[in-house]
């Protein structure tokens, strides 16, 4: 939407400044970049606001009506259709649980390519994978040395970074298959043992 739903951590201060109301029209925003480099990004989501909540900001107001000019002006008749709803994402693929999220792309520099849980009211964007529902042993496996050796036989690249894909990596790894519970308790137990490690040092990307 031409970037008019994204905020710096400036355009979000001075969007609440007008009207201390509309912060909860804010949302965090990760994509691959702030997901490996701890970067903050935000953005609008309109998808529960109220008409009333929109027109009580003018900043909201002029990039809603900016996204709706955008989308008119397309050549693509999809996106023109979009036009008449333009507090919307063109497309919605937002957990509505807590999920793992996942880079597109990842330096192939990286040992393991970091992956973290996020909550459901911070927005992924197109440059992450989301897994909805995922649990500690989905986080074991999936932060393996087993996943790793898979993507470097397996995925894209851009460049020479790793290019992630649910069709080619995800869905076609060779998943364990009936774990048992020793098994998944071991994983689980290392699994919590990384998260616990990056807590010890939350300033660190």
């Amino acid at each position: 939407d031409d970037g008019n739903y994204t905020l710096t951590e400036e355009e979000k201060d001075l969007i609440i400044s007008e009207n201390s109301n509309s912060k909860k029209l804010i949302r965090p925003f990760i994509g691959g970049r702030e997901l490996l480099h701890s970067e903050k990004r935000y953005c609008l989501w309109l998808a529960e606001a109220e008409p009333n909540e929109i027109k009580s900001n003018s900043k909201i107001k002029e990039r809603v009506e900016a996204v709706k000019k955008w989308r008119s002006n397309s050549d693509r008749a999809n996106t023109k259709k979009l036009a008449e709803t333009p507090t919307l994402f063109a497309e919605v693929r937002q957990p509505k649980t807590d999920y793992l999220a996942f880079p597109t792309l990842s330096s192939e520099n990286r040992k393991y390519i970091p992956i973290a849980f996020l909550k459901p009211n911070v927005i992924a964007s197109n440059q992450i994978y989301v897994l909805p529902n995922a649990t500690l042993f989905h986080f074991g496996i999936l932060t393996s040395m087993m996943q790793m050796a898979w993507i470097k036989s397996v995925c894209g690249r851009l460049e020479s970074r790793y290019r992630y894909s649910a069709s080619i990596v995800y869905n076609n790894f060779p998943f364990p298959e009936n774990p048992t519970d020793k098994q998944t308790k071991a994983i689980e137990e290392k699994a919590q043992k990384v998260l616990d490690a990056r807590a010890e040092f939350p300033n660190r990307s």
